[in-house]
């Protein structure tokens, strides 16, 4: 995560400590493994974030797909479904943030955020 958002988010909680302890409460509730396990989860956070066309968050969440054992394809699948609800606008949005962030990983650097 940027340095800047990751400073805001900390401005953010000192403002509304009520609002984002519930927020964490229930990102946390909704991520845990159930029905569904956490990496499906997670790609489809890739599709609704993608979709919003939230780049720090759709940068955290492909991300965070990586780590829990995604492969690039899930991910590129993901994306789809995100284009299909999105369109053109979610296509350019995948195209320069998604696919930056999956060739970064591929490169080991650390682009964006």
């Amino acid at each position: 995560m940027k340095p800047e958002l990751t400073d805001a988010l900390a401005s953010l909680e000192e403002g509304l400590p009520s609002v984002m302890e519930a927020f964490r409460g229930l990102q946390a509730a909704a991520t845990s493994d159930g029905t569904l396990d956490a990496k499906t989860k997670k790609l489809m956070m890739v599709a609704v974030t993608a979709a919003l066309r939230c780049e720090p968050c759709l940068r955290e969440q492909v991300k965070g797909a990586l780590q829990l054992g995604a492969s690039r394809e899930e991910i590129l699948e993901a994306a789809g479904v995100a284009i299909l609800i999105g369109g053109g606008p979610t296509a350019a949005y995948c195209a320069l943030y998604l696919m930056d962030e999956l060739n970064n990983a591929n490169t080991g650097g650390q682009n964006g955020v």
